[in-house]
């Protein structure tokens, strides 16, 4: 009987161990239905409201960067190099020596040439004077005076070859890499280094032929170079080419832009925006906000999450519950933080501006604009 009782405590105990494990199965199971039947947690994302904004009417097209003036610094007469004035990168005053050339045979003969000089204006004071006393000839004093023009013709034109192998700076700007080291022999035209004047730099960029009569000399731009922090600029149109290229129809422009700081370097590859007249109504966003995808280009609007019926659905903390609705946008320009959206949504909706790159559609997220950055038109960092 004993051994009965014992193995009805034993059922009884296993039962009731089953019993408490089938409910904790059973709740787990009605809470991973319930967690699936919610979907994921929401994502914790900042946002900002679509603007109707007015901007300026421009134009986009793409540059290069050229400089001003620029020049390949060579010399014009062969040579010995015996002295470099320069080193590479230096700033540059227009007429500063550059390099020297070994002129010391031609300052010898210069020397000769310069005592022929004396010796003939000696001799035409003397013969001045003889002929005056009718001493001799008249013809004595014209042979002495061709004699006096032909040494001076010489030492002008020797001093003019020496002046030759003096290579100086034909205006001021900055210099490339030196190309020529001490006692090397140079043939004419070889050479020494690179001059830009970079404080004021063109943009050449083109335009479709149908822009003719939209632009002008005179017009402001905008030049921006991406990735480079802080290089931007503003110029006018300082050319436009009377011809239309025959084979891609677009209109060669040039602007001129200051560029004091040295920012824009020639060579780079510029954005550029001129600037129209005329002004229009856009609706702008954040450009953080667009999501940049092959398959096309995107923003996530917040909406109030709805079920199945159509009614609100409401979080935890009893308010409504929001959800991202991905919607493909057409953008258009960019100008300081903004982005103007030509298609696809309106002004005044609410869209994702921080975290959007860990959405998808329809995924409910939470806001949290505590901690955000203003977007500006024009954007001054603290470290420009």
């Amino acid at each position: 009987m004993r051994y009965v009782f014992a193995g009805l405590a034993v059922l009884l105990v296993v039962g009731g161990l089953a019993a408490v494990k089938f409910t904790q199965i059973s709740s787990l199971i009605s809470m991973g239905k319930e967690m699936q039947k919610m979907g994921p947690p929401p994502e914790t994302v900042g946002t900002a409201i679509s603007q109707e904004q007015t901007w300026g009417g421009s134009v986009a097209a793409v540059g290069t960067i050229a400089s001003g003036k620029g020049v390949a610094i060579s010399n014009e007469v062969p040579g010995i190099v015996s002295a470099i004035r320069f080193e590479s990168g230096a700033t540059v005053k227009a007429g500063q020596i550059l390099v020297v050339l070994d002129s010391r045979a031609d300052r010898a003969q210069l020397a000769s040439i310069e005592a022929r000089k004396e010796l003939a204006t000696l001799n035409v004071g003397r013969t001045r004077a003889l002929v005056e006393d009718k001493a001799i000839a008249r013809a004595q004093l014209d042979t002495d005076e061709s004699a006096l023009k032909t040494s001076t013709a010489d030492l002008s034109a020797l001093r003019a070859q020496i002046d030759r192998k003096v290579v100086r700076a034909p205006f001021s700007g900055r210099l490339g890499i030196r190309q020529v080291n001490l006692g090397q022999y140079l043939n004419p035209g070889t050479t020494l280094t690179e001059l830009e004047a970079i404080d004021m730099v063109f943009v050449d960029f083109t335009l479709p032929q149908q822009r003719l009569e939209t632009v002008s000399v005179g017009m402001p731009v905008h030049v921006t170079i991406e990735g480079a922090s802080g290089a931007s600029a503003e110029g006018t149109i300082a050319a436009i080419n009377p011809a239309v290229d025959a084979t891609t129809r677009s209109l060669k422009l040039r602007a001129s832009v200051p560029n004091k700081d040295e920012k824009l370097r020639p060579g780079m590859f510029a954005k550029v925006s001129v600037v129209l007249p005329e002004q229009g109504k856009i609706v702008a966003i954040p450009a953080s906000a667009v999501v940049r995808a092959s398959y096309g280009d995107s923003v996530f609007v917040v909406e109030d999450k709805k079920d199945e019926s159509g009614n609100p659905v409401k979080g935890p903390d009893g308010k409504p519950a929001k959800m991202a609705r991905q919607q493909f946008v057409r953008p258009g320009e960019a100008r300081g933080d903004f982005i103007a959206i030509a298609d696809g949504i309106k002004a005044g909706q609410e869209v994702v501006s921080a975290g959007a790159f860990k959405l998808r559609n329809g995924a409910g997220v939470v806001v949290n604009n505590d901690i955000k950055i203003t977007p500006e038109l024009a954007p001054r960092p603290e470290n420009h």
